[in-house]
């Protein structure tokens, strides 16, 4: 569908950058310019820019950038369409009829259907006499009547055809249910059940859709848990279980375990605030949910050495969130469901005390060392001190280093001057290390968006940094359009994109059209726009804006008239002569 100019213009008119992306980032104002610390990517130090004069997004950490549309087609996982509809919604703009090829998202509405049907095929099946063991089973683990309906859950049968010919029944095609992950296709290519004879765990977003479902089998068999694929519907690393419920009741704060029984188990105890990821260690994308609805992150994962494992990562993916981080220590290596049962009737207010007793993750992690390390030797208290230091050098919070290493001093009888010696000099030591790595991180990345969208920059380096100046230039003052045309046709680019964008932005002006990235955005991708955002923001346009624009131009004529080496050995002297008398006379 290709929305009109008019629509696009009216939704820039009515739509500013800055109250959309602000929902999702803590913005603060730079001059003309807005900053935060990136949404897409894990940063201490804001990169994160908007530029409100042109309605743009740019972060020059990882690269993202765009305009408003483009910004939510990367934070919703939306389509173009859908992101569309999204800010429409909120600004109360009405999309324009038209018969448009909208068919991926029909089969992301036909897939949350057929999930929807599916949960109560499977709701249903618990409570009748095929689902006897498997109702049983969940009276057993302590879970109501209540918890069972509340949360949907259900019962796959011991039939591989049982769910695929019921929704056959129901009109979905064979496609629509493999699409949806709920079937397999065999080596005949008939389609057969995902799930069979699991207690199942349907998985449902924050818009109320059933996007997923866990299974869990009720005997020794493995896999422990089956849960569904990636769908055109789902994507397990950015959703949570049971956030739908959570956050109208976390209080900001989550609790945060490892699965789904646990959540259900405290849900049912009164700790509506817990969620759990879906059959994946935590993600970067489940952080910032998480931050979205949370202030404090109680960090609940089993006691076990997995457990112990899974909650050091998970600390070091929250930390530089801006949320606070607890961990939950259950005793005995139990994990919540566990721990509650085995008390009875005080298992709830003994995990309460538990939840009041947590510690941040600072002393959690120093009380780990304490436990692994013997400190009635000096050897040992050595090696404390010395993993003490290297810990406390990661709090960003100065006065918090002080405290810490203040108990430290105390704690093995060291001046506390001496501490914070060691850990500035670690502080400087990881600051001069992560320089290195994130400029060398950049350069890759700069390398790998050349190549996926202008694979002929790289080759072409000098040409192409003078072809996006130009381009932004001219984004920035279309007036000049004339003068530019006349000495640089597009037959005089040397990559084929920036020769695209450059004709399609020349079409515009000549047709009266604007040519701001939103104008551009429905014809290209994520990563297209991404990079022309990278270069708008990049080259701010100078005073001298006609010797700026001959410059550039001089540039990509020299570097069009340079012939290469094949060519060179194919060519006379005297018509090297002429090439290189040329050459100087381009330098000129």
């Amino acid at each position: 569908m290709l929305l009109p100019d008019s629509f696009l213009q009216e939704l820039k008119l009515r739509c500013n950058i800055e109250d959309i992306v602000s929902n999702y980032v803590n913005l603060k104002r730079q001059g003309k310019t807005l900053v935060a610390t990136c949404p897409f990517h894990n940063e201490k130090t804001p990169s994160f820019y908007v530029y409100p004069e042109s309605g743009s997004f740019y972060c020059f950490g990882c690269g993202a950038g765009g305009d408003v549309i483009t910004f939510i087609r990367m934070i919703e996982n939306l389509d173009y369409i859908e992101s569309v509809k999204f800010i429409s919604q909120k600004i109360g703009l009405s999309l324009p009829e038209s018969n448009y090829d909208d068919s991926f998202n029909k089969l992301r509405l036909r897939i949350y259907e057929a999930n929807r049907d599916t949960a109560k095929f499977y709701h249903n099946m618990l409570f009748s006499a095929d689902g006897k063991d498997a109702l049983d089973y969940l009276y057993k683990r302590g879970l109501t009547y209540s918890t069972i309906k509340h949360f949907g859950l259900g019962f796959s049968p011991n039939n591989r055809f049982a769910l695929v010919n019921y929704l056959r029944k129901k009109g979905y095609t064979d496609f629509e249910i493999v699409q949806a992950n709920l079937a397999f296709k065999g080596k005949s290519g008939v389609p057969f059940d995902r799930f069979f004879n699991r207690v199942m765990f349907p998985i449902i977003d924050l818009r109320g859709n059933v996007i997923a479902f866990g299974g869990r089998i009720m005997g020794d068999g493995k896999p422990k848990y089956l849960n569904t694929s990636d769908t055109p519907s789902f994507k397990k690393n950015s959703n949570l279980f049971a956030l739908n419920f959570a956050k109208n009741n976390c209080s900001k704060r989550l609790i945060l375990s490892e699965g789904y029984m646990d959540v259900i188990s405290l849900h049912q105890a009164g700790f509506e605030n817990s969620v759990a990821t879906l059959g994946t260690s935590l993600t970067q994308e489940q952080v910032k949910l998480i931050s979205r609805y949370s202030n404090e992150v109680v960090i609940a994962y089993d006691s076990d050495e997995a457990g112990q494992k899974a909650t050091k990562r998970a600390i070091e993916l929250f930390r530089g969130s801006g949320v606070s981080i607890k961990v939950l220590t259950i005793p005995k290596g139990k994990d919540p469901d566990e721990f509650i049962r085995s008390n009875g009737k005080d298992g709830i207010l003994r995990f309460k005390n538990l939840l009041e007793q947590c510690c941040n993750d600072i002393e959690y992690s120093l009380n780990k060392l304490k436990s692994q390390i013997n400190l009635d030797v000096p050897e040992g208290k050595v090696k404390y001190l010395t993993q003490a230091c290297i810990l406390l050098s990661s709090i960003d919070n100065r006065f918090e280093r002080e405290i810490y290493a203040h108990k430290l001093s105390e704690e093995i009888e060291v001046q506390k001057s001496s501490i914070m010696l060691q850990i500035e000099k670690l502080i400087k030591q990881r600051e001069k290390k992560s320089e290195k790595k994130q400029l060398k991180d950049l350069q890759s990345k700069i390398f790998e968006d050349g190549k996926k969208v202008n694979p002929e920059r790289n080759k072409n380096l000098r040409a192409a940094h003078a072809e996006e100046a130009l381009i932004a230039f001219l984004m920035n003052n279309p007036d000049i359009y004339v003068y530019i045309e006349n000495r640089l046709p597009s037959s005089k680019f040397l990559t084929q994109f920036n020769k695209m964008i450059y004709e399609k932005i020349l079409k515009r002006i000549k047709d009266n059209k604007p040519i701001s990235l939103t104008d551009l955005s429905q014809d290209l991708s994520i990563d297209e726009i991404s990079y022309i955002a990278k270069f708008l923001a990049k080259y701010i346009p100078s005073d001298n804006l006609k010797e700026s624009v001959d410059e550039y131009i001089d540039i990509m004529l020299y570097e069009n008239n340079k012939i290469t080496e094949s060519e060179a050995a194919n060519t006379s002297i005297d018509e090297i002569r002429k090439y290189i008398d040329k050459l100087k006379e381009l330098k000129k």
